[in-house]
């Protein structure tokens, strides 16, 4: 195998996208805790269902840094169903390096629900066991980590042992669901090896086991578990971010039209800006191109049919309006 400038590792899933006709959402005063409702026990009609595959935090990221010209790498696991044929597929169609795929007999290739309705959606999820086990492969200049099922707590130790062997790499660390639900202690030689952590304003408060809190608290507490930047996108307000001396915010980008589907902002977010780093951009410069991503992959159905390639990124930037800039806080 090749060096690669980027690999990502992750769980890799197959997205049905199940477009509502019929649902109430229900927010408490201050819209922080929503639910979807719909009628118990009766039959409702959908507008239509649209599966995506090889989507997942990690590939999603390996998708953006392939488009914007990395060599890229995925680590992930499969089965050797027709969902898996798809993803392998879609992951050769966007040129991304396929050698350190498993695929898997007996265990079926992950398949997700997502319930759309308007912009939004609800995730059904469910991660398959597969047996996780970490290759040898030349270092690259980033490595991206993110969702794995509950059993894949080898890949964490595995990594843990292998980072502080290659400082030539930096690490992204995007906490998945069940990275998030272990907690932060048994990650704890994750994080103290991780140079950009990432995650939005929610989960960091699940990550540090507390409620609502002042972004930047949030932000100081983050990196205090170790990575060199922290990372927090905040929907709406923005993007932040603190390397130890100053804490920066991005606003989003202006959407050129109303969002069709908010699937896979966050991931277009922070991969974009890992890619940034990893082409030498400094800290203020990346937190400009994850916005201009995030704003593409939103007009789409799905993580990735709206990400950016090089050019296109930096036709947005050169267009960018006067107040689409990086402010300390």
């Amino acid at each position: 195998m090749r060096p690669l400038d980027f690999i990502a590792i992750g769980d890799i899933v197959v997205d049905n996208f199940i477009r509502l006709e019929e649902a109430e959402v229900h927010c408490d005063i201050n819209h922080d805790e929503c639910t979807i409702s719909m009628r118990w026990g009766d039959k409702i009609p959908f507008e239509s269902s649209t599966p995506v595959p090889a989507v997942g935090n990690s590939p999603n990221a390996a998708v953006a840094a392939a488009r914007l010209g990395l060599s890229t790498g995925l680590m992930s696991w499969m089965g050797t169903d027709r969902l898996g044929d798809d993803c392998m597929d879609a992951l050769v169609r966007e040129g991304i390096d396929t050698s350190l795929l498993s695929r898997v007999d007996g265990v079926p290739t992950n398949a997700h629900y997502v319930l759309w309705y308007h912009a939004e959606r609800t995730i059904l999820i469910k991660h398959n066991e597969f047996p996780y086990r970490f290759p040898d492969f030349p270092a690259p200049r980033t490595m991206y980590l993110s969702s794995l099922a509950p059993s894949a707590g080898g890949i964490h130790d595995a990594l843990a042992a292998w980072l502080p062997e290659h400082p030539e790499t930096k690490l992204v660390f995007q906490p998945g669901t069940f990275q998030i639900e272990v907690g932060k202690e048994v990650l704890a030689p994750i994080y103290a090896h991780t140079e950009v952590v990432a995650c939005n304003k929610e989960e960091a408060e699940r990550i540090l086991e507390r409620g609502p809190d002042d972004i930047k608290n949030l932000l100081r507490d983050m990196r205090a578990l170790g990575p060199k930047i922290a990372l927090i996108t905040d929907g709406p307000n923005g993007a932040y971010a603190y390397d130890g001396a100053r804490m920066l915010k991005v606003p989003m980008y202006p959407d050129p039209r109303p969002p069709v589907d908010r699937t896979g902002a966050g991931d277009a977010t922070t991969a974009t800006c890992a890619v940034a780093l990893t082409l030498g951009r400094p800290l203020d410069e990346a937190l400009l191109w994850g916005p201009v991503n995030s704003m593409s992959v939103v007009q789409d159905v799905g993580a990735q049919k709206g990400l950016l390639t090089r050019q296109a990124l930096e036709t947005y930037l050169h267009n960018a309006p006067p107040d689409f800039r990086v402010t300390e806080i």
